[in-house]
C-alpha cells in the first residue's frame, strides 16, 4: 500500500512537471472538456432553475388549491365535447360548499369563486394598464396564505355586500403610491372607485415570465357591479391534504356530479384542473434542454478526449527512452501505467476546473442581468463536472497509457 501511494504521488509530480513544460499545449488539449464541462454545469443549472422556479411558483399559487372550469388546462383536441359544457357559476360555489359541509371526513375545505379580468387602475395622475382585477371572496386568502405588507383583506360583511374595496398587488401600490401609504385611499378601477383596504406583500414572478403583484382583488358582488359574469367563474377549491390529491380530486367530481344533478353514466360537464398541469407542460421544455445539453456535452467531450488520447499517445513517444531507462531500473508496468494516466487524468481535471469557473462566471452573469430569472447553482453539479473530467481523463488516457506500460524496455532505449 505504501509503495502504491509512493508511486501514485510520484506519477502526479512527473505529470504536474510536463504540463508546466507544455502549458499551452496543455490548455489547448483540454479545450474540449473545458466546453463539455460548461455545458453540462449550465444544463444543469437551467433544469435545477427550473424546478424551483416551478415549485417556488406554486407555492405562491396555492399547491394544495383545484379549479373547478370549463375547460382543461392540458391541449384540447375533441373541443366540441366542451364547448357546449356549462360555465361554472357563483351559486355553485355557495351549494359545493354545503356539500362539503355535509361530508364527514371529506378531503374538502371550501370552495370560492373566482372572476378576473384586465383593467386600468388609476390615482391621481398616475394610470397603470393591463392590471389583473379578480372579484372573489374573503376566503381567498386563505387559498395562497398570502402575508400583506399593508392592511388585511376585506372581509365577508365588505364581500356580502358588495362594498367597494380592494387589495392591491405590491406592484401596483408602488407604482401608484410612491412609497406613501396606499390605506383608506380610493383608486379608480376602469372608473369605478375602490377604497384601498390592504396590500400584499410582494411575491415576485412566476418561472420569470410575467409578474405575481401586478393584481387588485374586490369583493365578487362589486365586481359584478361593473362587469359581466355571464361567461362564468371558475371556483377554487381548498384541499386538507396535498399528499391526498388524488382522493380530493375524485371527491370534488363527485360533488360537482351532485351540485349539477347529474345521472349516473353521464359524461362529466365540467374539469377539474390541478397545478401539476402546467409541469406537464415544463417537462418538455426541460427534456428539451437536457437533450441539446446532452448533445453538446456528448460531443465537446469526444473531441476533448480524441485530443487528449492523440497527446497522450505524442507524449508516450517523446519519452519512449525515458520510459526504457525507467523499466530498465525496475520500475513495473503499473507504474508506467500510472504515470501516464494520472497526466492525462490532470489535463482533464485542469479543464474541469477551467469549465467550471467559466459556467460559474456565465451563472453570475445570468443572474445580474436577469435577476427574476430562475436559475440554480449547487455543489452537486461540481461533483458531477469533476466526476466527469476524471472518467474522461481516465478513458482517453487508458489506451497509450497501457501501450507505454508494456513498451520492450530494450526496443524502447534504441528507439530515436
Amino acid at each position: 500500500m505504501k509503495r502504491l501511494l509512493y508511486e501514485f504521488t510520484e506519477s502526479f509530480r512527473i505529470a504536474w512537471a510536463q504540463i508546466r513544460a507544455n502549458k499551452m499545449r496543455s490548455v489547448l488539449t483540454a479545450l474540449g472538456v473545458i466546453i463539455g464541462i460548461v455545458a453540462v454545469t449550465l444544463m444543469g443549472t437551467a433544469i435545477r432553475g427550473i424546478d424551483t422556479g416551478f415549485q417556488n411558483s406554486l407555492a405562491m399559487l396555492g399547491e394544495d388549491v383545484l379549479y373547478v372550469q370549463k375547460w382543461p388546462w392540458a391541449g384540447v383536441e375533441d373541443w366540441w365535447n366542451y364547448a357546449n359544457r356549462p360555465q361554472p357559476v357563483p351559486s355553485e360555489a355557495t351549494a359545493l360548499n354545503r356539500v362539503i359541509a355535509n361530508t364527514e371526513h371529506s378531503q374538502l375545505l371550501f370552495a370560492v369563486p373566482f372572476a378576473g379580468r384586465g383593467s386600468t387602475v388609476k390615482f391621481g395622475d398616475v394610470r397603470i394598464s393591463g392590471v389583473f382585477t379578480g372579484g372573489t371572496e374573503a376566503e381567498y386568502s386563505q387559498l395562497t396564505g398570502a402575508d400583506y405588507a399593508e392592511g388585511r383583506m376585506f372581509n365577508d360583511a365588505e364581500a356580502n355586500t358588495g362594498r367597494q374595496v380592494c387589495v392591491l398587488g405590491f406592484d401596483v401600490a408602488e407604482a401608484l403610491f410612491q412609497g406613501r401609504s396606499p390605506l383608506g385611499q380610493t383608486v379608480a378601477i376602469n372608473g369605478q372607485p375602490f377604497e384601498v383596504v390592504g396590500v400584499f406583500a410582494k411575491q415576485g414572478e412566476f418561472l420569470g415570465l410575467f409578474s405575481m403583484d401586478n393584481f387588485a382583488l374586490v369583493p365578487l358582488k362589486a365586481f359584478a357591479k361593473f362587469n359581466s359574469t355571464r361567461r362564468g367563474v371558475d371556483i377554487r377549491v381548498k384541499i386538507a391534504d396535498k399528499t391526498r390529491l388524488a382522493e380530493a380530486k375524485e371527491e370534488l367530481v363527485g360533488a360537482m356530479r351532485r351540485v349539477r344533478g347529474q345521472q349516473p353514466g353521464e359524461r362529466d360537464n365540467f374539469t377539474i384542473n390541478e397545478q401539476q398541469a402546467f409541469k406537464a407542460q415544463l417537462d418538455p421544455v426541460k427534456n428539451g434542454i437536457a437533450l441539446a445539453g446532452l448533445f453538446i456535452t456528448g460531443l465537446s467531450l469526444f473531441v476533448g478526449a480524441i485530443g487528449i488520447m492523440n497527446i497522450t499517445f505524442v507524449s508516450v513517444k517523446e519519452r519512449t527512452k525515458e520510459i526504457g531507462t525507467r523499466k530498465a531500473l525496475g520500475a513495473r508496468r503499473r507504474s508506467i501505467l500510472m504515470q501516464f494516466l494520472v497526466e492525462a487524468v490532470s489535463i482533464c481535471l485542469i479543464g474541469g476546473a477551467i469549465g467550471m469557473l467559466v459556467a460559474f462566471t456565465l451563472f453570475m452573469a445570468i443572474r445580474q442581468a436577469a435577476p427574476n430569472f430562475p436559475v440554480a447553482f449547487s455543489g452537486d453539479l461540481v461533483v458531477l463536472s469533476m466526476l466527469v473530467s476524471v472518467v474522461t481523463g481516465i478513458v482517453s488516457g487508458f489506451a497509450p497509457a497501457y501501450g507505454a506500460s508494456r513498451l520492450d524496455p530494450v526496443v524502447a532505449l534504441r528507439y530515436e
